[in-house]
């Protein structure tokens, strides 16, 4: 057995060798068949790989029809920290793998989209998976951000488009810029599409895809990080390492280097110094790494931008624009276009081969960037929110509409320079325009501005009044007013008497000859001398007594005076010295009005008054006195049927220019009885049903001289015109000023809110409505008519914005009628009813006389009705 072991041994080598061979020979031979059929396996890798894309892009197919999408609009004090911004993207990471198990990779996304196409400044869209909506629904930035479902976007074709891809360049572990948030890190994508122009076709938009960085492909990347990183440092070792030998060998080779050694004895001896070369250094995971040592909060992101436009070159510039706006966020890597040059030509995403998969990412939602474009949530911080207040938005055509003569659903506001350079008219819509407030210095365009808006409101059909106490506003709107179809719908009260034959128009107060209700008439007239004389029931509650029974007996006479067929009359509130001071007309009229007063006004007269001393009469008659002095108001006010009457106007949509003519105490009062009488008139527009109301402007020029008069009567105009479609319109150098009930009540229900430049003390109450955005000094440096004003437009306000005031002589230059201005002012004058100064006078001083002649008829005709009814009875 023992010599048979050799030859066992031998044979089972012998076999194990043949095994080799012959595995070595059948690789041999399978790669020889290999390289001979390379192509038939070729083919077969592709098949599967072709098989394996076609089913993994029908199921991202299917994924991504089942995507939502939601718009956030933001508040105008939208203002986010940095750590509400950072839990809205552990949000949008955590969203995006809210898909089915089976969904690919590249549709676990979710989708950023910034869009710009004319219909607000930058719209914010989310779009990611349905799963995920419950989880996006709610965001970090609470009742400062609104969440709507969005429908989809259907965009028509435009005829030039180009589309662009962008990718990190730079150090690959190195971050983005750090961008505060102050001012907003949007702001430069906003400043790139602020000149879009929608009629143009203008469109562009940014989709930012986010989701969740691969395990896999992250260790990988590490791994070769640090392997380079390694490298790196060994090669800086080696060449470390040479430089110290090279630098031993030449000191020892040197002749100083020789002569240390002839000195010291040691010529020969030794042999040469042994060099330590330098160990390579511990390379630091993090230094190597960078913002890719930790897998938190790091997301891979796609970053697409198309833009679009019916121009040729619009689309193309304003993607050099964006472009431009993505290089804020440059830093240690940078936001670069994918592709490259060839002299004119560029080939990206808008050419072969790239475009066919941008378009398929575009429409489905995918995220396959091509290259890992991993960013950590920090750097995307910019972008993780809608624009914040912090934002300059530019006005766009869609937020403030452009003015259009004779549009009548428009209302004039000024001109508006877009960022671009062009310069628009802009506009609100006249239904949604309830108040205006206008503040600012003398001369600053308040009053142009507001004539600019009456004159283009006028030739739109509407109806308005203008009152102005220094009339400076009438000879500058006569030219533009002179047509033949605004002539007969307008008339000029002008109570100034200025020229060597004045013209003048009348009004009775106390007159009702055009249908007034009597109460309301007392009440009207009552209140009107009340608010200038600041009567009330604690401080002259007497006086207020006095006069309003007198006023209830005097409202009645006339009354009866228009029963009977004779307003010509009717008595005025001259005629209350009378009444008062006056036993036989008192009589007369007490008599004659035995059947027509009520038994309280018939009792106060039989007992009170009688036992009133006859110094209580000169509170109240003081004031009429000094109206009776000046011979303009007596013969305005002096007539017994006067033909003002503002509650024609309005629905007649009439034309009508007021010029009190001053602020004295008379100007005071004749200025609160139109006001209280205004007032009156509104009110009683509650019995015409709400859709037939005519809308109707009243502008009231020096807010001061008119609150000065009546201010309450100004404060109640404000809160309660919007009911009745009067829009008060109102003008003043100082809003602190003004009465408090006013000023209250105007900045409380403005619908416009304008001011000036100006001190920056008087203009710091409105910017304080405003937020102090813009600030008082910003505002008090501005040119002369230019406004701050902020704007209501659908409901929502607009601005502070920047807008300069219209100047008539050019937008309004092809309505000037120079020509016929006099003609205008000759047919206003008479559509009031305006006669000489003189010829009214006489007539308001033979007025008693008329009165008391019907008095002592209609006194006759009651006491022979009375005997009458007397002897009948016996």
């Amino acid at each position: 057995m023992d010599s048979a072991a050799p030859y066992l041994t031998g044979q089972a080598s012998a076999s194990a060798s043949g095994q080799v061979l012959g595995l070595v020979l059948g690789i041999v031979d399978t790669a020889g068949l290999v390289i001979t059929y390379w192509w038939v396996v070729a083919l077969a890798a592709v098949a599967v790989w072709a098989t394996g894309e076609a089913v993994v892009r029908h199921l991202a197919r299917k994924a991504s029809a089942e995507r939502m999408a939601l718009e956030l609009v933001p508040s105008r004090h939208f203002d986010p920290g940095l750590e509400e911004i950072f839990r809205r993207g552990v949000q949008l990471a955590r969203a995006s793998t809210s898909m089915p198990w089976w969904a690919p990779r590249r549709s676990k996304s979710v989708q950023i989209r910034l869009r710009a196409d004319g219909s607000s400044p930058l719209r914010y869209r989310i779009e990611g998976p349905a799963g995920g909506e419950r989880l996006l629904s709610i965001t970090p930035f609470g009742p400062a951000v609104t969440v709507n479902r969005a429908r989809p976007l259907i965009d028509r074709p435009r005829d030039h488009v180009v589309r662009a891809e962008f990718i990190l360049r730079g150090k690959p572990i190195a971050p983005l810029r750090e961008v505060p948030l102050n001012p907003d890190p949007l702001q430069p994508l906003i400043d790139a599409v602020s000149d879009l122009r929608a009629e143009l076709g203008d469109l562009a938009e940014i989709r930012l895809d986010i989701q969740r960085a691969p395990k896999w492909a992250l260790r990988a990347r590490r791994l070769q990080l640090m392997s380079d990183a390694r490298r790196a440092e060994r090669r800086e070792a080696q060449r470390a390492a040479r430089w110290v030998r090279q630098d031993a060998t030449g000191i020892e080779d040197s002749l100083t280097w020789q002569l240390q050694q002839l000195v010291a004895g040691k010529q020969g001896g030794g042999g040469r110094r042994l060099v330590m070369p330098p160990v390579p250094r511990r390379v630091d995971p993090e230094e190597a790494l960078g913002k890719l040592t930790e897998d938190d909060h790091l997301v891979r992101v796609q970053l697409l931008v198309m833009c679009a436009s019916n121009t040729e070159g619009r689309a193309e510039a304003r993607l050099a624009q964006l472009q431009a706006a993505l290089d804020v966020f440059g830093g240690g890597s940078r936001w670069a276009m994918r592709g490259w040059r060839v002299g004119p030509w560029r080939f990206g995403a808008d050419r072969w081969p790239s475009r066919r998969g941008f378009e398929r990412r575009w429409t489905l939602g995918h995220c396959q960037p091509p290259r890992p474009n991993w960013v950590r949530l920090e750097e995307l911080t910019g972008l993780l929110k809608p624009p914040t207040t912090h934002c300059r938005l530019p006005l766009l055509a869609g937020d403030l509409p452009t003015f259009e003569h004779g549009n009548p659903e428009l209302l004039l506001q000024g001109i508006y320079r877009g960022p671009d350079g062009r310069r628009r008219l802009v506009a609100t819509y006249a239904k949604e325009t309830l108040f205006e407030v206008g503040v600012g210095k003398a001369g600053g365009g308040k009053t142009e501005r507001a004539l600019a808006q009456a004159i283009g409101w006028a030739h739109a059909g509407g109806g308005l009044m203008f009152v102005d106490p220094h009339r400076d506003s009438w000879p500058r709107a006569l030219p533009f007013l002179a047509h033949d179809h605004l002539t007969p719908r307008i008339a000029l009260i002008d109570l100034n008497a200025s020229g060597l034959a004045p013209q003048l128009s009348c009004w009775n107060p106390i007159g009702m000859h055009q249908g007034q209700v009597a109460h309301e008439v007392v009440e009207a007239t009552a209140d009107a001398y009340a608010s200038v004389l600041g009567w009330d029931d604690a401080t002259a509650p007497r006086a207020l007594t006095i006069f309003t029974a007198a006023l209830a007996v005097l409202v009645t006479v006339n009354e009866a005076a228009c029963q009977a067929g004779r307003p010509e009359d009717q008595a005025t509130v001259f005629h209350v010295r009378s009444l008062l001071a006056d036993p036989d007309f008192r009589t007369t009229a007490l008599t004659a009005m035995e059947g027509r007063l009520d038994e309280e006004t018939r009792s106060w007269w039989r007992t009170v008054f009688p036992t009133l001393p006859t110094d209580a009469f000169a509170v109240v008659l003081n004031p009429i006195a000094r109206l009776a002095a000046n011979p303009v108001t007596r013969a305005f006010l002096g007539q017994p049927a006067g033909i003002y009457n503002i509650r024609a106007a309005m629905d007649s949509r009439m034309i009508v220019w007021v010029c009190p003519g001053g602020n004295g105490p008379t100007d005071r009062l004749i200025t609160a009885l139109l006001a209280r009488d205004l007032l009156r008139a509104v009110r009683s527009r509650r019995d015409i049903p709400e859709a037939q109301r005519v809308p109707f402007r009243p502008y009231f020029d020096e807010l001061i001289t008119l609150t000065g008069a009546a201010p309450e009567t100004i404060a109640a105009m404000f809160e309660d015109f919007r009911k009745y479609k009067v829009h008060v319109h109102g003008m003043t150098q100082l809003l602190a000023r003004l009465p408090i009930p006013v000023r209250l009540s105007l900045v409380q229900n403005s619908s416009t809110l304008a001011s000036t430049a100006g001190s920056q003390s008087a203009i710091a109450p409105i910017t304080a409505e405003w937020g102090d955005r813009p600030t008082p000094d910003v505002v008090a440096a501005l040119d002369r008519f230019e406004h701050y004003m902020s704007l209501t437009v659908e409901g929502r306000r607009v601005g502070p914005v920047r807008i300069t005031g219209p100047h008539l002589d050019n937008v309004f230059a092809g309505y000037a009628r120079p020509g016929q201005a006099g003609a205008l002012e000759r047919a206003a004058q008479a559509t009031a009813g305006a006669a000489p100064l003189d010829q009214l006078t006489d007539r308001a001083e033979n007025q008693l006389t008329r009165v008391s002649g019907f008095l002592a008829h209609s006194s006759a005709t009651q006491l022979a009705v009375h005997l009458q009814k007397k002897r009948k009875y016996k």
